[in-house]
């Protein structure tokens, strides 16, 4: 008979170990005395292995429940991916499922070393997220929440904003441009998603660790409130409640902290920190409250208390053009903060383009539209069709790799935290549908293209952005595109490749631009003035993706080769 080696259940262990206890008493028919501890024996072996048959059962019951969840929601997914995704909770809670989840699983059913699940498991599992991805959608999700002020619960219940609208498309005949404007509907997006009380609670824990304690508070308030409202959790209030009151503390609400530091001491009275922590809080309020009252005797004293009036003034002389950069970039990334005056959109027109009579345009002239006056930002309509698109994604998809920057110092790429996307390059030799697309820029603006880059293909992830950046190389940067031999970036081309729910605008901080990705068109602007000096009016920022995918390919145009294209101006702003 052919046995198979396995594993020996604990209970089976413990039977056997019984019996060899046992069995040094031999003779046990000699004594009854004695065979009745076998009955008491027998009976604990019993008991084992109900427990054992329960626990199994109850791992079964839990493996299936989690498989019944997965099926339902891969089914749905796989419908859609890149609109699933699209919605960032569900990013966030993808790369938190395939990095800490699966692995719970997986120890979950590990002693099944026989079964096949676990060995494919094992093996695809190199392939997972890691810790890097998770805490990466993490801090997207929080990037999103500031630049588009929303607020815990409204990201928790996936109630997201679903569509963009974009008040820019005007006809030829009505030769009128409103400003953009970005009105953001509350329409429902189509794969919402809740987060649970361990996602919120996994948010706060990664702000903590970045000693964010802003983000730190508002998300372990939100898990806080969903245990509250009695959502089921493995976590318990007191453990948010630490991490809640330690934040707040932190930003300097001693008051607040002590309120939740005593709520969780109703929860857990002998919890040691806690008990240190009211103390302290306790401590510091009074000495707070004198410290308080001193000063507010000192200024009755000098008299030198400011009137409401006074901060009202002081308040309604910051303008737009005061705001640092970061802010303005968060405004414009909302809708807020445009400008652009009656009397400057009167400038915008749109128009049918031919190029100055170019041959191949003649007969179907393009539609072309002005976005912004200064810097000069043109849009083409209707300028890459859907086949070239989709063509273009497909060439592009294997060979995403993350993106990277110019570093100023060495003047070689490197990546950044600032950009958050993945990008491909694709040239006329990959495919006769991109020397087709170079041509047709070329053709559009009069430069060439022999010495542009070549066509970059970019995909922007969960809270994908560009921070404010400039496509030129200043003149700090001498060495900036130096192993090119071209010179410098004298134009941009961009290609929308997908329309975009919400968020994902190009904006202009300095003179507070935005245009808004609308698929199958293209905006093209120069970076350098016909001098050849950089126009600094140009630096630009891709907004955090909010909701939906966004596909773009741009066409970096250099010098070499426009001399006679686009001759030298006399004065430097030319």
């Amino acid at each position: 008979m052919l046995w198979m080696r396995m594993e020996l259940p604990c209970w089976f262990v413990l039977f056997l170990s019984c019996l060899q206890s046992l069995s040094a008493h031999n003779d046990f028919f000699t004594s009854i005395g004695q065979m009745t501890d076998l009955l008491y024996t027998e009976k604990d072996l019993v008991t084992s292995l109900k427990d054992y048959i329960k626990a199994e059962e109850n791992k079964l019951e839990r493996v299936k429940r989690w498989a019944d969840k997965m099926d339902s929601l891969t089914a749905t997914a796989t419908q859609d991916p890149e609109g699933f995704l699209g919605h960032p909770v569900n990013a966030f809670k993808l790369m938190k499922r395939l990095n800490t989840e699966w692995g719970n699983l997986e120890s979950l059913v590990l002693s099944d070393t026989t079964d096949v699940f676990i060995s494919n498991l094992t093996i695809q599992r190199q392939y997972f997220p890691t810790d890097e991805d998770q805490t990466g959608a993490a801090k997207a999700l929080l990037r999103l929440q500031d630049t588009y002020r929303l607020d815990a619960n409204t990201i928790s219940i996936g109630d997201l904003p679903g569509k963009v609208l974009e008040l820019w498309h005007v006809t030829y005949m009505e030769q009128v441009v409103s400003h953009i404007s970005a009105l953001v509907c509350p329409l429902g997006v189509t794969h919402k998603s809740h987060m649970t009380v361990e996602d919120c609670f996994e948010l706060g824990k990664i702000a903590y660790s970045d000693v964010d304690y802003y983000h730190t508070e508002l998300w372990m308030a939100q898990a806080l409130k969903q245990l509250d409202e009695g959502e089921e959790s493995t976590l318990d209030k007191v453990t948010v409640l630490d991490y809640l009151s330690y934040s707040i503390y932190q930003q300097g609400e001693i008051e607040r902290a002590l309120e939740y530091t005593k709520r969780l001491l109703e929860l857990d009275p002998e919890h040691q920190r806690a008990k240190g922590n009211l103390k302290y809080f306790e401590f510091q309020l009074e000495k707070a409250k004198k410290s308080a009252e001193e000063e507010s005797a000192k200024q009755e004293e000098r008299g030198k208390r400011e009137t409401t009036e006074k901060k009202k003034k002081q308040k309604s002389q910051k303008t737009f053009s005061l705001i640092p950069e970061r802010k303005k970039y968060e405004m414009l990334c909302r809708g807020e903060g445009i400008r652009l005056t009656p009397r400057r959109q009167s400038r915008l027109f749109c128009r049918y383009h031919d190029n100055n009579r170019n041959p191949k345009f003649v007969l179907a002239p393009v539609k072309q539209q002005d976005e912004w006056d200064s810097p000069y930002i043109v849009r083409y309509l209707d300028i890459i069709s859907n086949t070239e698109i989709e063509r273009v994604k497909e060439l592009a998809k294997p060979r995403l790799r993350r993106a990277t920057v110019h570093d100023p110092q060495t003047g070689k790429l490197t990546t950044a935290q600032y950009r958050v996307s993945k990008s491909a390059w694709l040239t006329e030799y990959d495919d006769p549908m991109i020397e087709k697309i170079n041509q047709r820029i070329e053709d559009l603006t009069g430069l060439e293209m022999d010495t542009a880059e070549e066509l970059q293909v970019a995909n922007y992830g969960v809270g994908g952005q560009y921070e404010p950046h400039f496509d030129f190389g200043r003149k700090d940067e001498p060495d900036a595109f130096k192993e090119l031999g071209t010179g410098n970036r004298i134009a941009t081309w961009l290609f929308y490749m997908s329309d975009v729910s919400a968020g994902g605008a190009t904006v202009f901080p300095d003179v507070g631009a935005a245009v808004w990705p609308k698929k199958g068109t293209a905006v093209f602007w120069y970076n350098l003035f016909a001098s050849g000096e950089g126009d600094y009016s140009t630096r630009h920022a891709a907004c955090p993706v909010l909701v939906g995918n966004k596909w773009v390919s741009n066409k970096w145009i250099h010098e070499r080769g426009q001399e006679w294209r686009r001759p030298c101006g006399l004065s430097e702003t030319e």
